[in-house]
């Protein structure tokens, strides 16, 4: 019965196959390269510093008003990075090893488009890159024709990149001072350890023309500031670990130091502190400053906050007080605000978790959960 009933099977399949038409191939398919068009200043980017794998850093593009991830950029080990200042170009300034965490090291400047994110030029360093934060750890001359890069060896410096000539035409000694703070087409800014700005000025190709040291504008041993500083409109603001604002102006040949302020208030003053990873970010038109903030004392100078306070730098008074639901994100690592006129505030969580806010009223708009494995920095296009 078995074999009778599957040669029937057999034959009706046949039969089938026969009269059926054969399908056609199907087309071959070819990888494209989409373009995102023109940057929107709700677009930012967010450092991932992956602490389960920190050879293969990344920044990730998204954007604030379609609440989606719009791609990355793979950053290496420990980068510099700065964005040009036609907003075209993100520059790279990373290490890699030969075999992954160790072997021979290569430093490299990687110049990425940012309308593909696809690698238009790379440019070898000299392999002395500072592994540090990426804020000011590189930056894009103003007129966009040099990049430095600030080299750490434990001796102090930074490289200066021409794009034109796609070479390292100098090396600046800092002398013991840190950063590349940029200013005008041709001067750059270093935080030094004694309190002091080291401002060196460049000739056309990018070698020392001159450098002046200011004196003292804060207490390094009183009341610190953080590195993460702020641009302003003709400069950069920084906090210190106590709440003190100080505006530096950097549009002359000379630094020149605005009057410090406070944020605190008699009794707030050593019992809430600014903390985390990037604490302040100024929205440039409306002066409005955002300081993430915590209870804590002294020491506490890297504890995420739970609080976001906003002030208006012309009158140093503080106008609104958001608080963040912790338990839900973690606490806030980082804020950055989008610098148009209906300006978008990005909070950054200790859990990765992004929260963007209306930076004029307070406002939850959206929580993008886990962006990234350890996101810690945010910066605008």
């Amino acid at each position: 019965m078995w074999p009778r009933a599957t040669g029937a099977c057999l034959a009706l399949l046949t039969a089938l196959s026969v009269g059926a038409a054969v399908p056609p191939p199907l087309p071959a398919e070819h990888l494209g390269l989409a373009k995102l068009g023109a940057a929107s200043p709700h677009w930012v980017w967010v450092f991932d510093e992956s602490n389960n794998n920190e050879t293969d850093m990344r920044l990730y593009l998204y954007d604030g008003d379609a609440h989606r991830q719009l791609g990355q950029i793979d950053t290496g080990f420990w980068p510099g990075v700065a964005m040009s200042p036609d907003g075209r170009t993100t520059a790279v300034a990373t290490t890699y090893f030969s075999r992954g965490s160790h072997g021979t090291r290569t430093d490299v400047l990687e110049l990425t488009d940012n309308s593909t994110l696809s690698i238009t030029g790379e440019i070898v360093l000299p392999a002395r890159h500072a592994q540090t934060i990426p804020l000011h750890n590189a930056a894009f001359s103003g007129d966009g024709r040099l990049v430095y890069v600030t080299n750490l060896s434990p001796a102090t410096s930074y490289s200066v990149v021409d794009l034109s000539t796609k070479a390292v035409v100098a090396e600046i000694d800092t002398d013991g001072c840190v950063l590349v703070i940029p200013s005008g087409p041709r001067r750059v800014s270093s935080l030094c350890e004694n309190g002091r700005l080291l401002t060196v000025t460049l000739d056309q190709t990018g070698h020392e023309a001159s450098r002046k040291v200011s004196a003292p504008f804060f207490n390094v041993d009183k009341d610190p500031i953080f590195i993460q500083g702020e641009p302003t409109s003709n400069g950069i603001v920084f906090v210190s670990f106590l709440g003190d604002v100080y505006g530096v102006d950097l549009s002359g040949a000379e630094p020149a130091f605005a009057p410090v302020w406070p944020t605190m208030t008699a009794a707030e003053r050593g019992k809430w502190r600014p903390g985390g990873a990037q604490v302040v970010t100024l929205h440039r038109k409306s002066g409005r400053l955002y300081l993430q903030v915590h209870k804590g004392g002294d020491g506490t100078h890297k504890v995420t906050g739970d609080e976001v306070w906003v002030y208006d730098t012309a009158s140093h008074k503080r106008v609104a007080r958001w608080p963040i639901d912790v338990k839900k994100h973690g606490g806030v690592q980082a804020v950055k605000v989008s610098q148009d006129d209906k300006p978008l505030l990005f909070v950054l969580t200790e859990a990765s978790d992004l929260l963007v806010l209306d930076a004029m009223t307070g406002q939850s708009l959206y929580a993008e959960p886990k962006l990234g494995q350890s996101s810690w920095y945010l910066l605008n296009p």
